[in-house]
């Protein structure tokens, strides 16, 4: 299943030549991951009070067109993989059904002090109903016992 979240582009979000900055997208990606994790109770402040942290290891992102000012926009999420440690996510930003920019990121568990940990108790779980199916990536997705 994929978690989707709407946004509009604001006219600050524009680089000079009125397109949007590539930095804004990193954010709009960001936006949707926090949101879904709310969505599924595991929100980022329910993770720091349990102790936790989920930290971005790997970026890669590819731009395939540009978004403008007011443009509606809708980001689409879901988790690869889940390991004892990391995650494995894709994303799409799409505007009226055409993609404008794709992400796969690896996020990673750690303590608040920075060190690795396994993923919090529950995340896996919460997370399961977003898992891309194994033949969509290629990849059988990882889910800690």
């Amino acid at each position: 299943m994929l978690h989707r979240t709407r946004l509009k582009v604001r006219f600050y979000e524009l680089d000079p030549y009125r397109h949007v900055n590539h930095a804004a997208y990193i954010q709009y990606f960001e936006v949707a991951r926090i949101e879904l994790l709310d969505e599924v109770g595991m929100g980022i402040g329910q993770l720091f009070a349990a102790g936790y942290q989920l930290m971005v290891t790997e970026l890669h992102i590819r731009y395939l067109a540009s978004a403008g000012s007011g443009d509606e926009l809708e980001v689409s999420t879901e988790v690869l993989e889940l390991r004892r440690v990391s995650s494995r996510w894709r994303q799409t930003i799409a505007r009226q059904g055409a993609v404008v920019a794709e992400q796969e990121i690896v996020v990673a568990a750690t303590n608040l002090g920075g060190r690795p940990v396994r993923l919090p108790d529950g995340l896996a779980d919460a997370l399961h109903p977003y898992l891309a199916a194994p033949n969509q990536t290629g990849v059988a997705p990882i889910v800690p016992g």
